[in-house]
């Protein structure tokens, strides 16, 4: 059993005609084309891992809406701090001030999503403990660990998602699948490259540009990736840009561990 995906077979479906047998039909056109590329099966074990990230990525949103909300609540009654969720901890403590002069109806509304702030604080930290315990005793996941920028929820959801990376025949293959490989418009022999094409697995990429920011911003984690060529990156005016470019570094070394089962090597200075 292969399993493609729609997008790829898509450019097979004849014009004009929206039906089972035509979708058959350029399904089995799709499927003999030799550079086709097809999704790897997951077992039910690796299922239940990426079910656990799904559910910790739904509460992270959910915790994100609550606090501003409570935010945005205190701001209507003049009190208003800076985006941050240190800074919504503070209003938190806040609201037990008696002193705080709000209206009982604002006390009653505010202290219901305080409390849900704090429920999904317990559950979202449940769901890492658990990712962590995986990482633990996963091979493959405790092998990406020792990269830099990549903890214990990126390693087990890379082990997760891509449990066969020799599909890929290098690491280009591999950041390009997750989108983080530029756009090109090539002609005439001339190369033209744009924005990166943000395809593939969004939440890989999102964990992987996370883990990227992380490595620039701290000196002793960009000397073991690569501290010269980071620092020349970061001669540029947009920090961002930096980021994805070592998150594609990071792709292509994860990749490379993959395929070899060899831990991490830090880049020795020159």
């Amino acid at each position: 059993m292969r399993l493609i995906p729609p997008a790829y077979v898509k450019p097979y479906v004849r014009r004009g005609a929206k039906n089972d047998a035509a979708d058959a039909a350029a399904i089995c056109e799709a499927v003999t084309r030799p550079n086709m590329r097809f999704v790897p099966i997951k077992s039910v074990e690796n299922q239940g891992f990426l079910m656990l990230h799904r559910a910790r990525g739904l509460l992270v949103r959910q915790r994100t809406m609550t606090a501003c909300a409570v935010r945005a609540h205190f701001a209507e009654f003049g009190i208003i701090v800076g985006q941050g969720r240190q800074r919504v901890d503070g209003l938190v403590d806040l609201l037990d001030d008696e002193e705080l002069t709000l209206p009982a109806y604002a006390r009653i509304a505010l202290a219901v999503l305080v409390n849900q702030l704090k429920e999904l604080d317990r559950q979202v930290e449940a769901i890492q403990r658990e990712l962590v315990q995986i990482q633990r005793v996963n091979p493959m996941a405790k092998l990406l660990s020792s990269i830099p920028g990549i903890g214990p929820i990126t390693a087990t959801a890379l082990a997760a998602t891509v449990p066969d990376a020799t599909m890929f025949r290098s690491g280009r293959e591999f950041a390009a699948w997750l989108g983080l490989t530029h756009k090109q418009n090539s002609t005439g022999g001339k190369d033209r490259l744009g924005r990166i094409t943000k395809q593939g697995d969004s939440y890989l990429r999102h964990l992987l540009v996370i883990g990227a920011r992380n490595v620039v911003r701290y000196p002793k984690a960009r000397s073991r990736v690569g501290g010269v060529w980071i620092e020349a990156l970061l001669e540029r005016p947009r920090p961002m840009v930096v980021a994805v470019a070592v998150a594609n570094k990071l792709a292509r070394i994860v990749w490379a561990m993959m395929t070899t089962g060899e831990f991490y090597r830090p880049k020795l200075a020159a």
